[in-house]
């Protein structure tokens, strides 16, 4: 027996049997299947699935099941929203793919997600990629020119765990030194306003550190020849000799693309080969959308 339902109630409950409805005709139509050929799998009368994809009658949950399995479709998938119908496909097309086809669509959905919002908003930006690519140089003169926080993730991590990074990775190895590199970067997380972040070159080797990233910065991959990488690490006095090149190369390259497909899930890429520092930045700032900042920087900077 019913009792106090409103008519705004009935209403929603009218309209919820007739979405049913509909959407057992759209798969009964999508499987090929007639009112007829329906009945005989399901072991009920024409007149009963007529009458429920009209929207007509409170159908029992062990009938639908019935229908679900002649049909060879989930029984939760009838109660999917009619906005979301969409989801069904994509959700047999996930069954269907092995794992790396599964994360190629994750990355998709972060990038499009990200890149959904106007660039003119963003005001955190972090930047990957490997070592001798133009990271740090990179963030910092954006900083300067957008007049926002520079951070560097290593400095954080030195100065939240008094620790030199270079005492860490005795002290810890390499899974301790990425557990800091999460504090820190969960504690720059929380940490108010624009910022302007170079990150190491490894992190988007730990999967739940780079999605924390993805989520709560605009990040770009700062790109580079391993050529162009190995000569600006030499310049910056970290590799003395030539004689060892051929090697540090090869093994440059093999780490690269052990991380290619990390990198590539940033929102948004900038190649630093064969451009100035100049080049790259203005890169940089268009990609995030502020370009037209840096123009009013370089005024400001001639009026000085």
């Amino acid at each position: 027996m019913e009792l106090g339902l409103s008519s705004d109630m009935r209403a929603s409950e009218s309209d919820f049997l007739a979405d049913l409805g509909e959407h057992v005709r759209e798969i009964r139509t999508r499987k090929a299947l007639s009112r007829k050929a329906l009945a005989q799998m399901s072991g009920l009368s024409e007149r009963y699935i007529a009458q429920l994809e009209a929207g007509k009658g409170n159908m029992s949950v062990i009938l639908l099941r019935r229908i679900c399995a002649a049909m060879e479709t989930e029984i939760e998938e009838l109660f999917i929203p009619k906005r979301l119908r969409e989801w069904s496909d994509f959700r047999r097309l996930l069954q269907g793919s092995e794992s790396q086809g599964i994360e190629a669509a994750h990355r998709i959905l972060i990038r499009y997600q990200k890149n959904a919002a106007p660039k003119s908003t963003i005001r955190r930006v972090a930047l990957v990629g490997m070592r001798g690519a133009g990271k740090s140089t990179l963030a910092h003169m954006a900083a300067e020119r957008l007049q926002w926080p520079f951070v560097e993730l290593n400095h954080e991590i030195e100065r939240d765990h008094s620790l030199q990074i270079a005492d860490i990775f005795p002290l810890y190895g390499q899974d301790g030194y990425r557990r800091l590199e999460q504090t820190s970067l969960r504690a720059l997380i929380n940490r108010e306003g624009p910022m302007m972040l170079a990150t190491n070159g490894g992190l988007v080797s730990e999967p739940e550190t780079m999605q924390l990233l993805l989520e709560n910065f605009y990040t770009v991959w700062i790109k580079a020849t391993p050529e162009e990488q190995l000569e600006r690490v030499r310049s910056q006095g970290k590799m003395r000799s030539k004689a060892g090149d051929s090697v540090a190369l090869d093994e440059l390259r093999a780490i690269l693309k052990s991380r290619e497909a990390d990198y590539a899930r940033a929102n948004g890429v900038v190649d630093t080969s064969g451009r100035t520092l100049e080049q790259s930045l203005d890169d940089l700032l268009i990609e995030i959308g502020q370009k037209g900042q840096s123009a009013a920087g370089r005024v400001l900077a001639q009026v000085d």
